[in-house]
C-alpha cells in the first residue's frame, strides 16, 4: 500500500512543472471588422433589410403576383428540398437535408445582374425554362456579411432564381444591376 501511495506521489510530482508552467501567449486575433464596412455602390442597399417567402411549387398559381428580389436585402424563408418542386432541374443535385427555394427577379435594363448571398447555397438563374449562365463568381467586401456573388449577363424581362442546398431555412439576397 505504501508503495502505491509513494508512486502516485511521484507521479504527481513529476506532472506538478508542466502544470505549473507559464501558458503560452494567444496568438494575436484577427484584426475585428468594423461596426459599417464600406460597400461598393451596388450594395449600399445591403444594410436595409426585409424578409420574403419563397416559392416551393412552380406552377401554382400565385407564382405570377409573387414579389420580386430586389435591391435590398432580404431575408428569404427556404423549404425542405424534399418538399420543393422546382421549374429545370438544378444544376447542382438537391441534397433532401438541406433547403432551398425559389423566387423571382424583375429585370427592367439589359445589363449584368449581381446576385449577393450571405450563406453558402447554389443558386440557378433561370428564364424560359433555361438556366443562364453565370458570368462570374466571386465573394462580397471583407466583414460585410456578403458571403457570396454571383453574376449574369441579362435582358430586360422576369427571371426567377433558384435556390439549392442551402445549410438553414434562412438566407439573405439581394439581386442589383451593375
Amino acid at each position: 500500500m505504501r508503495f502505491r501511495v509513494c508512486a502516485l506521489m511521484l507521479a504527481v510530482s513529476a506532472a506538478l512543472p508542466t502544470l505549473a508552467a507559464p501558458a503560452k501567449k494567444a496568438p494575436a486575433k484577427a484584426e475585428s471588422c468594423l461596426a459599417n464596412p464600406t460597400l461598393p455602390p451596388e450594395f449600399a442597399d445591403w444594410s436595409r433589410s426585409i424578409s420574403a417567402k419563397t416559392i416551393y411549387g412552380y406552377g401554382e398559381p400565385r407564382d405570377i403576383g409573387w414579389p420580386a428580389l430586389g435591391a435590398a436585402r432580404t431575408e428569404l424563408s427556404l423549404h425542405k428540398a424534399e418538399s420543393l418542386r422546382y421549374w429545370v432541374a438544378p444544376a447542382r443535385e438537391p441534397d433532401v437535408f438541406k433547403f432551398g427555394g425559389m423566387v423571382p427577379i424583375d429585370v427592367k435594363k439589359s445589363g449584368r445582374l449581381v446576385v449577393a448571398l450571405d450563406g453558402g447555397a447554389w443558386i440557378d438563374l433561370v428564364r424560359d425554362g433555361r438556366i443562364v449562365k453565370s458570368a462570374t463568381h466571386g465573394h462580397g467586401p471583407a466583414c460585410s456579411g456578403i458571403r457570396k456573388t454571383v453574376e449574369f449577363d441579362v435582358e430586360q424581362g422576369r427571371y426567377l432564381l433558384q435556390i439549392v442546398n442551402a445549410p438553414s431555412d434562412r438566407i439573405r439576397a439581394m439581386a442589383v444591376m451593375r
